[in-house]
């Protein structure tokens, strides 16, 4: 699976010069986030980043959280490559090199972790992705730990927000095996895959964060 790409060079930079990429979104959503993730992540562990994307993400998450190891992760090789260059500029002890990791992929390239994060990526990929992402984590994760996600979601008995529903319209005309997915659709995957119920906290610009929990 081609990772897609919410980002852009940084603009101070000349192309070329610098690896790293910029994901605007992520400095608006990074410390509501990480507010659920410091009640949803044990005190302990090493802790698996899904779709990485620029790896803004994994460096904050890291820098608040010196008590976790975080593994970034992404299929896309520019990608891999800005992870690689924030994590060295950040040089964090407990920020891991970065993965070539395809949710898509039947196997991964990783034997335990004690908790996955996704974030922003089930809806801007196939969905095989959300399918190879619930049973990868499953496969990974002991039994209590956390599938954390993060994004919009289609939920029953509400119409979608005018921003999600032109969101949707715009990732479909993109590509139509895109499109803001539903939460029981996913909810089902995970419990198939031997997770329970999601946990469900509202976050701004109507996202979701969703916690499954492996049974």
């Amino acid at each position: 699976m081609t990772s897609p790409q919410p980002w852009q060079p940084r603009p101070q930079e000349a192309p070329g010069a610098d690896a790293r990429l910029f994901a605007p979104a992520t400095q608006r959503n990074r410390e509501a986030i990480l507010s659920v993730l410091r009640t949803v992540l044990p005190p302990r562990g090493l802790i698996l980043e899904v779709a990485s994307g620029s790896g803004e993400h994994a460096v904050h998450f890291a820098q608040a959280l010196p008590g976790l190891s975080f593994q970034p992760s992404d299929p896309s090789p520019d990608a891999l490559s800005s992870i690689a260059a924030w994590a060295a500029q950040a040089a964090l002890p407990n920020l891991l090199a970065p993965m070539l990791l395809d949710a898509a992929a039947p196997a991964w390239p990783l034997a335990a972790a004690d908790a996955v994060l996704c974030i922003n990526m089930i809806h801007i990929a196939p969905w095989q992705a959300a399918q190879g992402l619930i049973s990868g984590a499953a496969s990974l994760l002991p039994r209590g730990a956390p599938l954390y996600l993060y994004g919009p979601y289609r939920r029953p008995g509400r119409e979608l927000e005018p921003g999600n529903a032109a969101f949707d319209a715009s990732l479909r005309e993109r590509n139509p095996d895109w499109g803001l997915r539903e939460l029981d659709a996913v909810a089902e995957l995970a419990r198939q895959a031997g997770f329970g119920a999601p946990e469900l906290t509202e976050m701004p610009a109507n996202n979701l964060s969703v916690v499954f929990r492996r049974r």
